[in-house]
């Protein structure tokens, strides 16, 4: 086989020229291509790094935000607590008033009530003795006769 020095010189040649023209036309073409996308790649991995990081400073804050908060809803509730405590006292210390006064009222109407009672039956008594005396004093009181007036005043009074 015998090589054709011509052809292989030609090809490295045509070789060469196409090189040149494509690196002419196409490779800083590309080459700036690749360069700016490397460029886009870093300013996104930048930004997600950015962004990770303002997450992190957002998620702390958020973290704070709900501690606080869960502070003051603790405290809100401790003094709704308070509030309802001292309320219930207040409500138990007037109801324990109203029932003593209650009961003192009822105390003294049970006085009165006996008081009245006892009044009565003193004025019926006396009234009773009165009219046994009459009875006495106009009847000539035989034995027979004591007995029957003792037990009607007796009937009478209740004995």
């Amino acid at each position: 086989m015998t090589i054709d020095w011509f052809t292989v010189l030609a090809t490295i040649i045509n070789f060469i020229i196409l090189v040149a023209i494509l690196k002419h036309f196409f490779f800083n073409k590309v080459k700036d291509l690749l360069k700016k996308r490397q460029e886009d790649i870093t300013a996104q991995i930048r930004e997600a790094d950015e962004n990770a990081e303002k997450a992190r400073k957002l998620r702390i804050d958020n973290e704070n935000l709900l501690k606080s908060a869960k502070e003051e809803g603790k405290k809100i509730t401790e003094e709704q607590k308070r509030k309802a405590d001292k309320l219930y006292e207040e409500i138990i210390d007037n109801a324990q008033k109203d029932a003593n006064s209650v009961i003192e009222k009822a105390k003294a109407e049970m006085v009165k009530e006996r008081d009245k009672a006892e009044q009565e039956l003193k004025q019926q008594t006396v009234q009773l003795a009165l009219m046994m005396s009459s009875k006495i004093l106009n009847e000539v009181i035989d034995e027979e006769k004591h007995r029957q007036l003792i037990d009607e005043f007796i009937s009478k009074v209740g004995i």
